[in-house]
């Protein structure tokens, strides 16, 4: 890690380390996983899972997942038990740890408007590259050729700009794709109720990748630390850029001594006390 960001990380992770509580939120999908053609098969990088579970099992994190697939995908790759709270749909679901699922409902309006983007795809006969979720639709050509990325792009976006521009759904492109969606919720809303929940001064940090994230580092600024992720600096809200997977898995092993040296701490409290 470059000393530019080791500096920028220092006064987080020292507040990890005195507080009784911390919160780090992480993308899924470009951030603690490669991309992969195939979504069942992006598991975490090596050592994340690991080093995610022994966070967690510190109890001095709260570590949620915040992810534009499905939050039941998800909690199958992380393999962490048990499975922390994930954010799905990018923030229209909500998976707590007890299994109970919580979706925000839909407008009819956006409902009939993803129906209107759907039938373009059939009309283009792009349907065996769409994704259908809950409240949005993601067309993919990771894996495919250049060629016949640019090909399928070319179809999609006609349509989706001017049902977008139209019924007020959110247009945005990805690592891989573009997706269509209903604008009742975003991963900023998420970041925004995840910190309601929390005390004002609790430690906090996300990490994200894309477009998607940009609203959940807007949320976060000023509460917390924002941390683009990627091979290449991008034009961002984020605070600070991080390299995937090196840095990242960095970040997270000082992550975890911080909460370990919060334990060390207690210890040397109760041993001062009993002096």
């Amino acid at each position: 890690m470059n000393p530019d960001a080791k500096s920028q990380l220092e006064p987080l992770l020292r507040a990890v380390a005195l507080a009784t509580q911390s919160l780090l939120m992480l993308d899924y999908d470009g951030t603690i996983a490669p991309f992969r053609q195939y979504p069942e098969q992006a598991f975490p990088y090596p050592g994340f899972s690991q080093l995610l579970q022994q966070v967690v099992r510190t109890g001095k994190t709260r570590l949620v997942i915040i992810s534009g697939r499905d939050a039941r995908e998800v909690v199958p790759l992380l393999k962490i038990q048990p499975h922390p709270e994930v954010w799905g749909l990018h923030g229209l679901q909500r998976l707590r740890p007890d299994g109970r699922i919580e979706v925000s409902p839909l407008d009819p309006a956006a409902v009939q408007a993803l129906a209107g983007a759907k039938n373009w795809l059939f009309c283009q006969d792009l349907l065996y590259a769409a994704e259908l979720k809950t409240g949005s639709i993601a067309v993919h050509w990771r894996g495919r050729s250049e060629c016949e990325a640019e090909a399928i792009r070319g179809r999609v976006l006609p349509g989706w700009t001017i049902v977008a521009k139209e019924t007020g759904l959110n247009l945005l492109e990805f690592n891989g794709g573009i997706e269509i969606r209903a604008p009742q919720a975003d991963k900023g809303d998420a970041v925004r109720t995840i910190l309601s929940e929390m005390n004002s001064d609790t430690p906090a940090a996300y990490l994200g990748d894309d477009a998607t994230d940009e609203r959940a580092f807007q949320a976060l600024n000023g509460l917390g630390l924002s941390i683009l992720v990627g091979p290449q600096w991008r034009s961002t809200s984020a605070q600070l850029w991080l390299k995937p997977p090196d840095e990242v898995l960095d970040l997270l092993n000082r992550w975890l001594q911080a909460c370990q040296e919060r334990d060390a701490l207690s210890d040397d409290t109760r041993l001062e006390a009993r002096v």
